[in-house]
């Protein structure tokens, strides 16, 4: 009994782009943005955070560094979702 090769190990998203405005990933031919205003975990991250990105399940990416777990639903329509933490927001202050 032969076993078939090994593939090479590819992941299904990849970020491909950060810029003073936020980051781009390519997931399954599609690029997805995702600007610092509504997604603010992001923007003072060391680049080796932001890249070492991992799709737990299709159109669900986790980022273990930061600790912070998208949908790409969330990606596409933050509007749709308006609850974020405020330890990251601008708005936010301590008394």
């Amino acid at each position: 009994m032969s076993l078939p090769a090994r593939g090479l190990n590819t992941s299904a998203v990849e970020v491909t782009h950060v810029s003073s405005h936020g980051i781009w990933i390519l997931t399954h031919d599609n690029e997805l943005f995702m600007p610092y205003d509504e997604f603010p975990w992001f923007k003072d991250q060391p680049l080796k955070n932001i890249l070492n990105v991992q799709e737990q399940s299709p159109g669900h990416f986790y980022w273990p560094e930061i600790d912070v777990d998208l949908t790409e639903e969330i990606i596409r329509h933050p509007e749709r979702f308006p609850l974020k933490s405020k330890v990251f927001s601008s708005e936010s202050h301590f008394d």
